[in-house]
């Protein structure tokens, strides 16, 4: 049996038009599965839960939708249950199937999940808390962020919610980053990397932690980021001047890694606390946590498996 949870309006409507393939497919094979729709924030991490609660056999569940949808599935998950997960990407900005080189053709990726022996491997995933007293607690599969990458997200998803008409992929990205950038303040934070290392910034714009190297489709903001390595991959952005970060911006845009000058760092880590002076844009996988001073991310390594 497997179990497929579907974002219909991924990608404006995507997701709805490849389940309709999907389906087509799936019925002529005879396959045994059970299909659920989403209508709403929240639900494909409803249906996640309600699947693995408390299961003692093993369960397959395949994501059909974009980052946020798989975002919402793995943050529901019972992990104590022998859960695996297939991603068949429907979204707009796919970086987790860009990571992990997965089919883009509808077909081709229903193929390797249906295989009789797939190719699985054990990934990590990444935990963030947040609020008074770090109540708040999400995963996340490709990266989190706060500061102006999370108020780039905050954009995108108001933008959405307001029926307003965006492009898609890296170019949402980038018209939000520039809209983000123009309006962003540095702040004063700094980092507490595995508990010991403190490092302190004046002109800090924002952090985001990966497990994955791409976010925003396809903007490469960690390189050395390894998607099974149990560390996270840290991105800072830090400089006196706003205007030399957009040669930052312009790499990752490219596809390249942030050279000297630019007031990008990067660290690793398998936890970290990021203070800043007052409350900024947080998100998770492109998800909105609102505006947080303080939060705490980690990686739990190779602990969900996926069919890759």
């Amino acid at each position: 049996m497997y179990y497929f949870i579907i974002n219909p309006d991924s990608s404006r409507g995507r997701g709805g038009r490849v389940w309709k393939i999907l389906k087509q497919r799936l019925d002529k094979t005879k396959v045994e599965y059970q299909a659920f729709l989403t209508q709403k924030q929240g639900d494909a991490r409803r249906f996640a839960g309600e699947l693995t609660e408390e299961r003692r056999e093993p369960v397959t569940i395949v994501a059909v939708g974009g980052d946020g949808t798989v975002n919402e599935i793995v943050d529901g998950l019972w992990l104590q249950c022998p859960v695996t997960l297939g991603y068949i990407p429907a979204g707009s900005g796919n970086d987790l199937a860009r990571s992990l080189r997965l089919p883009k053709n509808p077909y081709k990726g229903l193929k390797n999940i249906l295989e009789e022996n797939p190719s699985c491997r054990m990934v990590d995933y990444g935990v963030i808390s947040y609020g008074e007293g770090q109540l708040c607690c999400r995963r996340f599969m490709v990266s989190a962020g706060i500061g102006m990458d999370g108020a780039v997200c905050h954009s995108i998803l108001n933008s959405r919610k307001d029926g307003k008409k965006l492009f898609k992929g890296r170019a949402a990205y980038l018209q939000a980053g520039i809209k983000e950038m123009i309006a962003a303040r540095p702040v004063k934070g700094y980092l507490l990397l595995d508990g010991v290392k403190k490092v302190e910034f004046n002109y800090l714009y924002f952090v985001s932690a990966h497990i994955h190297p791409f976010e925003g489709g396809g903007f490469l903001f960690a390189p050395d980021a390894v998607w099974d390595d149990g560390v996270l991959s840290l991105c800072v952005a830090n400089h006196r001047k706003k205007r030399k970060l957009l040669r930052a911006a312009v790499c990752s845009f490219m596809g390249r890694r942030s050279g000297k000058g630019s007031g990008v760092r990067y660290y690793a880590c398998r936890e970290v606390m990021i203070h800043v002076d007052r409350p900024l844009a947080v998100h998770v996988d492109g998800e909105n946590c609102s505006c947080q001073q303080e939060v705490h991310l980690r990686c739990i390594g190779r602990n969900l498996r996926m069919i890759v």
